[in-house]
C-alpha cells in the first residue's frame, strides 16, 4: 500500500475517533450524533480552509446538545406571574420602566420648546403616569378604527362619531402629548461627524430595555429564525430604506430573532453603514447575526436563516458558540466549493449534488430552480436523482427543515400588523415606538396566562378563543373580547 493511501486511511480513522459513534448506527435514525458539555469537537483550526469533498468523505455528523430551560415564562424572573394572571400584568413587566421614562422626557421636552419661545403659549400641566396610559389607551385602540385624518376621531359628525376617545381624554391633550412625545433629553445629542455617534439615540434607551426584558424573561424554543422585516414610514430618515421585492417598498429594516410562537426574542435595527467595523475583518451581515446570537450562546440552539446571512465562515464561528445552523446561501458566497461558486452543475427536477467540509454540508436541489442550502444539522444526503411516481422531485429533509422553521420571524410580523397602530405624520421616533409597542403587546400574550381561554364578547355575547390582544371578535367583528 502506498504512503497515499495510508495516510488516506489514517485521516478516516482520525475522522471517527473525533466522535463517540457513527452516524449510520441503527440507534441514531435522524443520523445526528450530539454531544454534551463534558465532550466537546476537536474542530481543525484550519477547518474554513478545509477541502470540500463528496459526502462519501465523512460519515459522521457532530451536533450539540439542548440545554436550555423549558419554553415560556422564566419563572425565576417574574414569580408573581401565574397562568392565572392577566395580560395587562405580564405587559407591565417590559413596561414598567418605560412608562416614566416617557412621562419624564416628554415633560422635559415641552419646557424646553417653551423655553425657547419669547411669547409662546402659557405653560399646560405637566403629563402624568395615568395621562400617558390613556393615550396609549386611544393609540392602540386606533389599531381597530383606521381614519384618514386624526381630528376624524374626535369628530362629533354621525359617520365619524366615537364617545370612546372623547370620554378617554380631551382632544387637545390628546395631540399635546403626540407633539412633545419625548423618550431621551434632546440636550444629550453627541456630535454627528463622531465614528461613535447613535442614530438610534433618542429611542436607544427604550430599545434597549426591551431586548434586555425580552431575554430575561423568557425562554425561547430550540429552533430559531433570523431574517429582516420592514414597517412602513415614507418620512425623512437617512436610514431609510427601499426594497422593491417587499410588500411595503419603503420603510425602516429591523433584524429579528423569533422562536416558534413568533416570540421576538431580541432585534436589531438596520442604521445604514457601521463605521465602527469598517476596518475590521468583518462583514455587515456576520456581525448582525453574532450580536442577535449573544443570548443564545452555549445551550445548542438551531438557527435557521436566508441566503442574506448565510456564510461557511460564520456557521464556523456560531458553531464554537454551540449554535448549529442551516439556511439558503447565495453560490458565490466565499468558501464555497468551486463547482457551485462556478456553477458547473446541469440539473434536472430532483437532482441533488453534495460537497462535505467536516461538519458543513452543501447541497443544491433543484425542483422548479435551484436551490443552495448550506448546514450543520443533519447527515448529507445522498447525491442523485430523486423523484415519486408522479415525476414530482422529493425535497431532502435539510430543505423540508428549513421550510418548517424558517418563517418564525414572518409569522411574528404578520400578527403584529393585524391590528397595528398606524399613522403617516408621525415622525420616525414615534412610528418606531409604536412598532415596539405593537411587539411588546403581542409578546405579553405568548406567556401561558388566562389571556388565552374562551372568552365572551361584550357585544354580541359569543365566545372565542383570542391569541393576543388585539382579536376582534368572529362574528361581530366589533367588540373586543373581554373576561
Amino acid at each position: 500500500m502506498t504512503s497515499f493511501h495510508l495516510e488516506e486511511a489514517e485521516i478516516e480513522k482520525q475522522l471517527i475517533n473525533d466522535t463517540d459513534s457513527d452516524c449510520g448506527t441503527e440507534e441514531s435514525e435522524s443520523c445526528e450524533q450530539t454531544t454534551g458539555s463534558e465532550s466537546e469537537v476537536d474542530e481543525d483550526p484550519s477547518s474554513s480552509m478545509a477541502t470540500w469533498g463528496p459526502p462519501a468523505q465523512h460519515g459522521t455528523r457532530v451536533v450539540n446538545n439542548y440545554s436550555g430551560g423549558a419554553v415560556g415564562l422564566n419563572i425565576n424572573e417574574a414569580p408573581h406571574v401565574n397562568k392565572d394572571s392577566t395580560t395587562f400584568c405580564v405587559f407591565m413587566l417590559y413596561f414598567a420602566g418605560i412608562i416614566r421614562l416617557l412621562v419624564e422626557e416628554t415633560n422635559r421636552y415641552c419646557h424646553q420648546y417653551l423655553d425657547r419661545l419669547q411669547d409662546g403659549p402659557s405653560p399646560r400641566p405637566d403629563v402624568i403616569d395615568s395621562e400617558m396610559f390613556q393615550f396609549l389607551e386611544i393609540i392602540i385602540q386606533m389599531g381597530h378604527d383606521i381614519r384618514d385624518r386624526l381630528k376624524d376621531y374626535c369628530s362629533t359628525a354621525e359617520q365619524f362619531a366615537t364617545p370612546f376617545y372623547s370620554n378617554t381624554m380631551k382632544r387637545d391633550r390628546f395631540l399635546h402629548i403626540l407633539r412633545f412625545l419625548h423618550s431621551a433629553d434632546s440636550n444629550t445629542e453627541t456630535d454627528r461627524n463622531a465614528d461613535n455617534y447613535d442614530r438610534l439615540w433618542k429611542i436607544r434607551t427604550i430599545f434597549d430595555t426591551l431586548n434586555h426584558s425580552y431575554e430575561k424573561c423568557y425562554n425561547p424554543s430550540e429552533n430559531l429564525a433570523i431574517d429582516e422585516i420592514i414597517f412602513k414610514f415614507k418620512g425623512r430618515v437617512v436610514f431609510r430604506q427601499y426594497i422593491p421585492k417587499k410588500h411595503k417598498r419603503f420603510g425602516i429594516k429591523t433584524f429579528k430573532i423569533c422562536d416558534a410562537a413568533g416570540y421576538t426574542y431580541d432585534m436589531k435595527v438596520y442604521l445604514g453603514k457601521d463605521r465602527t467595523r469598517a476596518d475590521q475583518d468583518v462583514t455587515a451581515t456576520h456581525a448582525t447575526v453574532r450580536d442577535l446570537c449573544r443570548r443564545n450562546e452555549d445551550v445548542g440552539h438551531k438557527l435557521y436563516m436566508e441566503n442574506f446571512f448565510s456564510s461557511p465562515h460564520l456557521f464556523d464561528k456560531l458553531m464554537t458558540k454551540d449554535i448549529t445552523c442551516c439556511g439558503t446561501v447565495r453560490p458565490n458566497r466565499k468558501c464555497l466549493p468551486d463547482d457551485f461558486r462556478r456553477r458547473q452543475f446541469r440539473l434536472n427536477k430532483g437532482d441533488i449534488r453534495v460537497r462535505v467540509r467536516w461538519n458543513l454540508t452543501a447541497l443544491v436541489s433543484k425542483n422548479k430552480r435551484e436551490v443552495n442550502v448550506l448546514t450543520i444539522m443533519r447527515c448529507p444526503p445522498a447525491e442523485g436523482s430523486f423523484c415519486d411516481e408522479h415525476g414530482n422531485a422529493i425535497k431532502p429533509a435539510i430543505v423540508v427543515d428549513y421550510n418548517k422553521y424558517m418563517g418564525y420571524v414572518d409569522k411574528a410580523d404578520r400578527m403584529a400588523k393585524s391590528y397595528s397602530i398606524s399613522g403617516r405624520t408621525w415622525k420616525w421616533t414615534n412610528k418606531l415606538f409604536f412598532h415596539l409597542l405593537d411587539l411588546i403587546i403581542l409578546n405579553s400574550n405568548h406567556w401561558p396566562t388566562s389571556s388565552n381561554k374562551r372568552l365572551r364578547c361584550r357585544v354580541c355575547s359569543s365566545r372565542g378563543k383570542r391569541s393576543y390582544i388585539r382579536t376582534k371578535c368572529t362574528k361581530c367583528d366589533i367588540g373586543l373580547c373581554n373576561s
